[in-house]
Protein backbone atom coordinates (compact mmCIF):
# COMPACT_ATOMS: atom_id res chain seq x y z
CA UNK A 1 0.00 0.00 0.00
CA UNK A 2 1.48 3.31 -1.05
CA UNK A 3 1.46 6.11 1.47
CA UNK A 4 -0.22 9.43 0.82
CA UNK A 5 2.45 12.02 -0.02
CA UNK A 6 2.84 15.03 2.29
CA UNK A 7 3.13 18.45 0.72
CA UNK A 8 4.43 21.62 2.39
CA UNK A 9 2.79 24.55 0.68
CA UNK A 10 1.19 27.81 1.65
CA UNK A 11 -2.56 28.13 1.38
CA UNK A 12 -4.00 31.60 0.84
CA UNK A 13 -7.48 30.77 -0.55
CA UNK A 14 -9.41 34.02 -0.19
CA UNK A 15 -12.43 33.99 2.09
CA UNK A 16 -15.82 34.38 0.43
CA UNK A 17 -18.29 36.57 2.23
CA UNK A 18 -21.45 34.79 3.24
CA UNK A 19 -20.05 31.28 2.68
CA UNK A 20 -19.37 28.93 5.54
CA UNK A 21 -16.23 27.12 4.48
CA UNK A 22 -17.15 24.15 6.69
CA UNK A 23 -20.15 23.54 4.43
CA UNK A 24 -18.12 23.02 1.27
CA UNK A 25 -15.64 20.30 0.37
CA UNK A 26 -12.05 21.46 0.11
CA UNK A 27 -12.59 25.11 1.15
CA UNK A 28 -10.56 26.61 4.02
CA UNK A 29 -10.68 29.93 5.84
CA UNK A 30 -8.14 32.58 4.83
CA UNK A 31 -4.98 31.43 6.57
CA UNK A 32 -1.49 32.46 5.48
CA UNK A 33 1.45 30.03 5.41
CA UNK A 34 -0.44 27.13 6.91
CA UNK A 35 1.43 23.88 6.44
CA UNK A 36 -0.78 21.23 4.95
CA UNK A 37 1.43 18.75 6.80
CA UNK A 38 -0.09 20.04 10.04
CA UNK A 39 -3.62 20.01 8.68
CA UNK A 40 -5.67 16.87 8.74
CA UNK A 41 -6.69 16.08 5.18
CA UNK A 42 -10.43 15.73 4.82
CA UNK A 43 -11.46 12.11 4.73
CA UNK A 44 -13.67 12.75 1.72
CA UNK A 45 -10.58 13.84 -0.25
CA UNK A 46 -8.18 11.08 0.82
CA UNK A 47 -7.32 8.87 -2.12
CA UNK A 48 -6.27 5.33 -1.15
CA UNK A 49 -4.63 2.79 -3.41
CA UNK A 50 -7.04 -0.07 -3.86
CA UNK A 51 -5.76 -3.62 -4.29
CA UNK A 52 -7.31 -5.03 -7.44
CA UNK A 53 -7.87 -8.64 -8.35
CA UNK A 54 -5.27 -10.01 -10.72
CA UNK A 55 -6.12 -10.25 -14.37
CA UNK A 56 -5.55 -13.99 -14.34
CA UNK A 57 -7.46 -16.68 -12.47
CA UNK A 58 -6.87 -17.10 -8.74
CA UNK A 59 -4.59 -20.07 -7.96
CA UNK A 60 -6.54 -23.10 -6.82
CA UNK A 61 -5.47 -24.78 -3.56
CA UNK A 62 -6.82 -28.22 -4.36
CA UNK A 63 -9.41 -28.11 -1.54
CA UNK A 64 -12.76 -29.84 -1.75
CA UNK A 65 -16.05 -27.99 -1.28
CA UNK A 66 -16.36 -29.39 2.24
CA UNK A 67 -12.83 -28.24 3.14
CA UNK A 68 -13.52 -24.75 1.76
CA UNK A 69 -16.71 -24.47 3.80
CA UNK A 70 -14.97 -25.78 6.94
CA UNK A 71 -12.20 -23.23 6.56
CA UNK A 72 -14.69 -20.39 6.30
CA UNK A 73 -16.63 -21.68 9.30
CA UNK A 74 -13.37 -21.75 11.26
CA UNK A 75 -12.76 -18.08 10.46
CA UNK A 76 -10.19 -18.59 7.72
CA UNK A 77 -12.02 -16.43 5.18
CA UNK A 78 -10.18 -15.94 1.87
CA UNK A 79 -9.27 -12.35 1.13
CA UNK A 80 -11.05 -10.35 -1.55
CA UNK A 81 -10.42 -6.81 -2.78
CA UNK A 82 -11.58 -4.15 -0.32
CA UNK A 83 -14.68 -2.05 -0.91
CA UNK A 84 -13.56 0.85 -3.10
CA UNK A 85 -13.58 4.27 -1.45
CA UNK A 86 -16.36 6.70 -2.24
CA UNK A 87 -15.25 8.87 -5.19
CA UNK A 88 -14.27 12.37 -4.16
CA UNK A 89 -16.45 15.33 -5.09
CA UNK A 90 -14.79 18.38 -6.67
CA UNK A 91 -13.56 21.22 -4.49
CA UNK A 92 -16.38 23.57 -3.63
CA UNK A 93 -19.14 20.96 -3.57
CA UNK A 94 -21.57 21.83 -0.75
CA UNK A 95 -21.86 19.34 2.11
CA UNK A 96 -25.56 18.66 2.53
CA UNK A 97 -28.05 16.22 3.94
CA UNK A 98 -29.22 13.86 1.15
CA UNK A 99 -32.73 14.48 -0.14
CA UNK A 100 -35.31 12.15 1.39
CA UNK A 101 -36.44 10.52 -1.85
CA UNK A 102 -38.26 7.20 -2.03
CA UNK A 103 -37.67 6.94 -5.74
CA UNK A 104 -34.63 8.01 -7.74
CA UNK A 105 -35.24 7.23 -11.45
CA UNK A 106 -31.56 7.83 -12.23
CA UNK A 107 -30.74 4.50 -10.57
CA UNK A 108 -32.16 2.79 -13.66
CA UNK A 109 -29.88 4.85 -15.91
CA UNK A 110 -26.66 4.39 -13.95
CA UNK A 111 -24.57 2.42 -16.48
CA UNK A 112 -24.70 1.14 -20.05
CA UNK A 113 -25.57 -2.35 -18.81
CA UNK A 114 -28.42 -1.07 -16.65
CA UNK A 115 -29.76 1.16 -19.43
CA UNK A 116 -29.68 -1.73 -21.88
CA UNK A 117 -31.54 -3.98 -19.43
CA UNK A 118 -34.42 -1.52 -19.04
CA UNK A 119 -34.60 -0.17 -22.61
CA UNK A 120 -38.26 -0.11 -23.59
CA UNK A 121 -37.88 0.20 -27.37
CA UNK A 122 -35.68 -1.82 -29.69
CA UNK A 123 -34.90 -1.41 -33.35
CA UNK A 124 -33.48 -3.85 -35.85
CA UNK A 125 -32.98 -4.09 -39.63
CA UNK A 126 -36.16 -6.19 -39.77
CA UNK A 127 -38.12 -3.02 -38.91
CA UNK A 128 -36.96 -1.24 -42.08
CA UNK A 129 -38.55 -1.07 -45.52
CA UNK A 130 -36.08 0.36 -48.04
CA UNK A 131 -37.60 2.76 -50.64
CA UNK A 132 -35.79 2.42 -53.96
CA UNK A 133 -36.16 4.58 -57.07
CA UNK A 134 -35.90 2.78 -60.40
CA UNK A 135 -35.70 3.87 -64.04
CA UNK A 136 -35.30 2.35 -67.47
CA UNK A 137 -31.64 3.33 -67.86
CA UNK A 138 -28.63 1.11 -67.23
CA UNK A 139 -26.70 3.63 -65.13
CA UNK A 140 -27.50 4.86 -61.63
CA UNK A 141 -28.38 8.55 -61.59
CA UNK A 142 -27.70 10.59 -58.41
CA UNK A 143 -30.63 12.51 -56.96
CA UNK A 144 -29.36 15.99 -56.16
CA UNK A 145 -31.79 16.75 -53.34
CA UNK A 146 -31.23 13.37 -51.67
CA UNK A 147 -27.50 12.76 -51.10
CA UNK A 148 -26.68 9.07 -51.26
CA UNK A 149 -29.85 8.16 -53.17
CA UNK A 150 -30.05 7.23 -56.85
CA UNK A 151 -32.44 6.36 -59.61
CA UNK A 152 -31.23 2.80 -59.99
CA UNK A 153 -31.07 0.91 -63.25
CA UNK A 154 -33.65 -1.82 -62.74
CA UNK A 155 -31.50 -4.63 -64.15
CA UNK A 156 -28.18 -3.76 -62.56
CA UNK A 157 -27.91 -1.09 -59.86
CA UNK A 158 -31.17 -2.14 -58.21
CA UNK A 159 -30.14 -5.78 -57.92
CA UNK A 160 -26.81 -4.74 -56.37
CA UNK A 161 -28.49 -2.38 -53.90
CA UNK A 162 -30.94 -5.08 -52.82
CA UNK A 163 -28.02 -7.46 -52.28
CA UNK A 164 -26.31 -4.89 -50.01
CA UNK A 165 -29.50 -4.40 -48.02
CA UNK A 166 -30.08 -8.12 -47.56
CA UNK A 167 -26.48 -8.54 -46.37
CA UNK A 168 -27.27 -6.36 -43.33
CA UNK A 169 -30.71 -7.79 -42.62
CA UNK A 170 -33.02 -5.51 -44.63
CA UNK A 171 -35.24 -7.84 -46.63
CA UNK A 172 -38.14 -5.50 -47.43
CA UNK A 173 -38.16 -2.88 -50.18
CA UNK A 174 -40.71 -0.57 -51.80
CA UNK A 175 -40.39 0.43 -55.44
CA UNK A 176 -40.95 3.88 -56.94
CA UNK A 177 -40.63 4.22 -60.74
CA UNK A 178 -39.37 7.13 -62.84
CA UNK A 179 -41.66 6.72 -65.84
CA UNK A 180 -40.65 8.09 -69.27
CA UNK A 181 -42.58 11.22 -70.19
CA UNK A 182 -43.74 9.63 -73.44
CA UNK A 183 -45.70 7.02 -71.45
CA UNK A 184 -47.55 9.48 -69.22
CA UNK A 185 -51.23 10.15 -69.97
CA UNK A 186 -54.12 11.95 -68.23
CA UNK A 187 -55.58 8.60 -67.13
CA UNK A 188 -52.25 6.95 -66.19
CA UNK A 189 -52.88 3.77 -68.18
CA UNK A 190 -49.20 2.76 -67.99
CA UNK A 191 -49.79 2.06 -64.28
CA UNK A 192 -51.39 -1.30 -65.11
CA UNK A 193 -49.19 -2.35 -68.02
CA UNK A 194 -48.15 -5.91 -67.12
CA UNK A 195 -44.88 -5.35 -68.94
CA UNK A 196 -44.28 -1.93 -67.43
CA UNK A 197 -41.24 -0.95 -65.38
CA UNK A 198 -42.59 -2.00 -61.99
CA UNK A 199 -43.99 -5.44 -62.97
CA UNK A 200 -40.78 -6.25 -64.88
CA UNK A 201 -38.70 -5.25 -61.86
CA UNK A 202 -40.80 -7.35 -59.48
CA UNK A 203 -40.40 -10.42 -61.68
CA UNK A 204 -36.64 -9.86 -61.91
CA UNK A 205 -36.19 -9.49 -58.15
CA UNK A 206 -38.43 -12.43 -57.30
CA UNK A 207 -36.47 -14.60 -59.70
CA UNK A 208 -33.21 -13.73 -57.95
CA UNK A 209 -34.47 -13.33 -54.37
CA UNK A 210 -37.67 -15.36 -53.91
CA UNK A 211 -37.95 -14.50 -50.20
CA UNK A 212 -37.56 -10.74 -50.71
CA UNK A 213 -40.63 -8.82 -49.46
CA UNK A 214 -41.67 -6.37 -52.17
CA UNK A 215 -44.00 -3.48 -51.43
CA UNK A 216 -45.38 -1.45 -54.33
CA UNK A 217 -46.82 2.03 -54.62
CA UNK A 218 -50.40 2.24 -55.91
CA UNK A 219 -51.08 5.73 -57.25
CA UNK A 220 -51.27 7.43 -60.62
CA UNK A 221 -48.91 10.37 -60.12
CA UNK A 222 -45.77 8.72 -61.64
CA UNK A 223 -47.85 7.80 -64.70
CA UNK A 224 -50.02 10.92 -64.98
CA UNK A 225 -49.25 13.72 -67.41
CA UNK A 226 -50.85 16.01 -64.81
CA UNK A 227 -48.66 14.81 -61.92
CA UNK A 228 -51.62 14.12 -59.65
CA UNK A 229 -52.51 10.91 -57.83
CA UNK A 230 -55.80 10.65 -59.71
CA UNK A 231 -57.55 11.54 -62.95
CA UNK A 232 -58.03 15.30 -63.27
CA UNK A 233 -61.25 16.73 -64.64
CA UNK A 234 -61.06 19.80 -66.90
CA UNK A 235 -62.07 22.04 -64.02
CA UNK A 236 -59.16 20.76 -61.90
CA UNK A 237 -61.20 18.38 -59.70
CA UNK A 238 -59.55 15.03 -58.92
CA UNK A 239 -62.07 12.35 -59.87
CA UNK A 240 -62.41 9.86 -57.02
CA UNK A 241 -64.31 6.79 -58.21
CA UNK A 242 -62.84 6.76 -61.70
CA UNK A 243 -59.36 6.93 -60.16
CA UNK A 244 -60.16 4.01 -57.86
CA UNK A 245 -61.09 1.97 -60.93
CA UNK A 246 -57.60 2.57 -62.35
CA UNK A 247 -55.93 1.84 -59.02
CA UNK A 248 -57.61 -1.57 -58.80
CA UNK A 249 -56.18 -2.54 -62.18
CA UNK A 250 -52.76 -1.26 -61.09
CA UNK A 251 -52.80 -3.28 -57.84
CA UNK A 252 -53.85 -6.47 -59.66
CA UNK A 253 -51.06 -6.00 -62.22
CA UNK A 254 -48.50 -5.63 -59.43
CA UNK A 255 -49.86 -8.67 -57.58
CA UNK A 256 -49.75 -10.71 -60.78
CA UNK A 257 -46.05 -9.86 -61.12
CA UNK A 258 -45.37 -11.12 -57.61
CA UNK A 259 -45.77 -8.16 -55.23
CA UNK A 260 -46.23 -9.14 -51.59
CA UNK A 261 -47.81 -5.89 -50.39
CA UNK A 262 -49.61 -3.27 -52.48
CA UNK A 263 -49.65 0.21 -50.95
CA UNK A 264 -52.29 2.69 -52.10
CA UNK A 265 -50.81 6.13 -51.45
CA UNK A 266 -53.40 8.09 -53.45
CA UNK A 267 -55.79 8.99 -50.59
CA UNK A 268 -58.95 8.42 -52.69
CA UNK A 269 -62.05 7.50 -50.68
CA UNK A 270 -62.99 3.81 -50.75
CA UNK A 271 -59.91 2.60 -52.55
CA UNK A 272 -58.84 0.03 -49.93
CA UNK A 273 -62.11 -1.88 -50.09
CA UNK A 274 -62.20 -1.75 -53.88
CA UNK A 275 -58.59 -2.96 -54.17
CA UNK A 276 -59.24 -5.76 -51.69
CA UNK A 277 -62.22 -6.94 -53.72
CA UNK A 278 -60.26 -6.72 -56.98
CA UNK A 279 -57.34 -8.70 -55.59
CA UNK A 280 -59.59 -11.39 -54.16
CA UNK A 281 -61.53 -11.68 -57.41
CA UNK A 282 -58.27 -12.41 -59.24
CA UNK A 283 -57.11 -15.00 -56.71
CA UNK A 284 -54.66 -12.79 -54.79
CA UNK A 285 -56.17 -13.26 -51.34
CA UNK A 286 -52.69 -13.55 -49.82
CA UNK A 287 -51.44 -10.21 -51.14
CA UNK A 288 -51.51 -7.64 -48.32
CA UNK A 289 -52.61 -4.01 -48.43
CA UNK A 290 -50.60 -1.33 -46.66
CA UNK A 291 -52.83 1.71 -46.78
CA UNK A 292 -51.41 5.21 -46.63
CA UNK A 293 -54.03 5.93 -43.99
CA UNK A 294 -52.88 9.32 -42.73
CA UNK A 295 -50.97 10.89 -45.59
CA UNK A 296 -50.71 14.62 -45.04
CA UNK A 297 -50.39 17.38 -47.64
CA UNK A 298 -46.88 18.03 -46.40
CA UNK A 299 -44.03 20.25 -47.55
CA UNK A 300 -41.56 17.49 -46.64
CA UNK A 301 -42.09 15.65 -49.95
CA UNK A 302 -40.09 17.97 -52.19
CA UNK A 303 -36.96 15.85 -52.77
CA UNK A 304 -39.08 12.78 -53.57
CA UNK A 305 -40.91 14.59 -56.33
CA UNK A 306 -37.58 15.62 -57.83
CA UNK A 307 -36.50 11.97 -57.74
CA UNK A 308 -39.51 10.86 -59.80
CA UNK A 309 -40.15 14.10 -61.68
CA UNK A 310 -43.74 13.84 -60.47
CA UNK A 311 -44.59 17.35 -59.31
CA UNK A 312 -48.20 18.36 -60.03
CA UNK A 313 -48.39 20.36 -63.24
CA UNK A 314 -50.84 22.69 -61.51
CA UNK A 315 -52.37 23.25 -58.09
CA UNK A 316 -51.63 21.10 -55.06
CA UNK A 317 -52.87 17.89 -53.46
CA UNK A 318 -54.84 19.38 -50.61
CA UNK A 319 -58.24 18.12 -51.79
CA UNK A 320 -57.21 14.51 -51.21
CA UNK A 321 -54.24 14.52 -48.84
CA UNK A 322 -54.91 15.48 -45.21
CA UNK A 323 -54.58 18.89 -43.60
CA UNK A 324 -51.42 18.97 -41.40
CA UNK A 325 -53.48 20.80 -38.76
CA UNK A 326 -55.85 17.85 -38.27
CA UNK A 327 -55.52 15.13 -35.64
CA UNK A 328 -58.95 13.52 -35.17
CA UNK A 329 -59.42 13.14 -38.91
CA UNK A 330 -56.74 10.44 -38.87
CA UNK A 331 -59.09 8.29 -36.82
CA UNK A 332 -61.79 8.58 -39.49
CA UNK A 333 -59.34 7.41 -42.15
CA UNK A 334 -58.04 4.60 -39.95
CA UNK A 335 -61.49 3.25 -39.14
CA UNK A 336 -62.48 3.28 -42.81
CA UNK A 337 -59.29 1.50 -43.88
CA UNK A 338 -59.68 -1.12 -41.16
CA UNK A 339 -63.28 -1.78 -42.16
CA UNK A 340 -62.33 -2.05 -45.84
CA UNK A 341 -59.66 -4.68 -45.22
CA UNK A 342 -56.31 -2.92 -44.81
CA UNK A 343 -53.58 -5.08 -43.28
CA UNK A 344 -51.19 -2.24 -42.32
CA UNK A 345 -51.87 1.43 -41.58
CA UNK A 346 -49.23 3.97 -42.60
CA UNK A 347 -48.57 7.53 -41.41
CA UNK A 348 -46.70 9.94 -43.68
CA UNK A 349 -44.55 11.97 -42.95
CA UNK A 350 -42.96 10.36 -39.91
CA UNK A 351 -41.09 12.43 -37.33
CA UNK A 352 -43.31 15.57 -37.50
CA UNK A 353 -46.35 13.33 -36.98
CA UNK A 354 -45.35 11.21 -33.98
CA UNK A 355 -48.64 12.11 -32.31
CA UNK A 356 -50.57 10.56 -35.21
CA UNK A 357 -48.45 7.39 -35.08
CA UNK A 358 -49.19 7.08 -31.37
CA UNK A 359 -52.88 7.79 -31.94
CA UNK A 360 -53.23 4.97 -34.46
CA UNK A 361 -51.07 2.66 -32.35
CA UNK A 362 -53.39 3.19 -29.37
CA UNK A 363 -56.61 2.92 -31.35
CA UNK A 364 -55.89 0.12 -33.83
CA UNK A 365 -54.77 -3.50 -33.42
CA UNK A 366 -53.26 -3.45 -36.92
CA UNK A 367 -49.52 -3.03 -37.57
CA UNK A 368 -48.50 0.61 -37.94
CA UNK A 369 -46.02 1.85 -40.52
CA UNK A 370 -44.29 5.23 -40.58
CA UNK A 371 -42.68 6.82 -43.62
CA UNK A 372 -39.59 8.88 -42.85
CA UNK A 373 -39.95 10.94 -45.99
CA UNK A 374 -37.42 12.52 -48.33
CA UNK A 375 -37.47 15.91 -46.62
CA UNK A 376 -36.68 14.37 -43.25
CA UNK A 377 -33.85 12.36 -44.79
CA UNK A 378 -32.37 15.32 -46.68
CA UNK A 379 -32.41 17.63 -43.65
CA UNK A 380 -30.42 15.12 -41.60
CA UNK A 381 -28.00 14.62 -44.47
CA UNK A 382 -27.56 18.37 -44.95
CA UNK A 383 -27.01 18.94 -41.25
CA UNK A 384 -24.38 16.22 -41.22
CA UNK A 385 -22.53 17.66 -44.23
CA UNK A 386 -22.48 21.09 -42.59
CA UNK A 387 -21.20 19.54 -39.31
CA UNK A 388 -24.16 21.03 -37.48
CA UNK A 389 -25.21 17.62 -36.17
CA UNK A 390 -23.78 14.13 -35.85
CA UNK A 391 -25.52 12.52 -38.83
CA UNK A 392 -25.30 8.94 -37.62
CA UNK A 393 -26.52 9.66 -34.10
CA UNK A 394 -29.38 11.86 -35.28
CA UNK A 395 -30.34 9.24 -37.88
CA UNK A 396 -30.53 6.48 -35.28
CA UNK A 397 -32.33 8.69 -32.75
CA UNK A 398 -34.95 9.70 -35.31
CA UNK A 399 -35.62 6.08 -36.22
CA UNK A 400 -35.83 5.05 -32.57
CA UNK A 401 -38.33 7.86 -31.97
CA UNK A 402 -40.56 6.51 -34.74
CA UNK A 403 -40.41 3.07 -33.14
CA UNK A 404 -41.09 4.49 -29.67
CA UNK A 405 -44.14 6.34 -30.96
CA UNK A 406 -45.58 3.00 -32.09
CA UNK A 407 -44.34 2.21 -35.61
CA UNK A 408 -43.84 -1.49 -36.27
CA UNK A 409 -42.08 -0.84 -39.57
CA UNK A 410 -40.38 2.26 -40.96
CA UNK A 411 -40.02 3.18 -44.60
CA UNK A 412 -36.72 5.03 -44.62
CA UNK A 413 -34.01 5.98 -47.10
CA UNK A 414 -31.60 5.37 -44.22
CA UNK A 415 -32.45 1.65 -44.19
CA UNK A 416 -29.11 0.44 -45.54
CA UNK A 417 -27.02 2.93 -43.57
CA UNK A 418 -28.89 2.38 -40.31
CA UNK A 419 -28.85 -1.41 -40.65
CA UNK A 420 -25.10 -1.29 -41.27
CA UNK A 421 -24.69 0.69 -38.04
CA UNK A 422 -26.83 -1.79 -36.12
CA UNK A 423 -24.81 -4.72 -37.45
CA UNK A 424 -21.62 -2.95 -36.43
CA UNK A 425 -22.93 -2.50 -32.88
CA UNK A 426 -23.68 -6.22 -32.61
CA UNK A 427 -20.19 -7.13 -33.75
Amino acid sequence: MATTPIFNASCSFPSIKGIDCKSYIGLRSNVSKVSIASTRIATSQRRNIVIRASNGHAKKLGMSDAECEAAVAAGNVPEAPPVPPKPAAPVGTPIIQPLNLNRRPRRNRASPAVRAAFQETDISPANFVYPLFIHEGEEDTPIGAMPGCYRLGWRHGLVQEVAKARAVGVNSIVLFPKVPEALKTPTGDEAYNDNGLVPRTIRLLKDKYPDLIIYTDVALDPYSSDGHDGIVREDGVIMNDETVHQLCKQAVSQARAGADVVSPSDMMDGRVGAIRAALDAEGFQNVSIMSYTAKYASSFYGPFREALDSNPRFGDKKTYQMNPANYREALIEAREDEAEGADILLVKPGLPYLDIIRLLRDKSPLPIAAYQVSGEYSMIKAGGVLKMIDEEKVMMESLMCLRRAGADIILTYFALQAATCLCGEKR
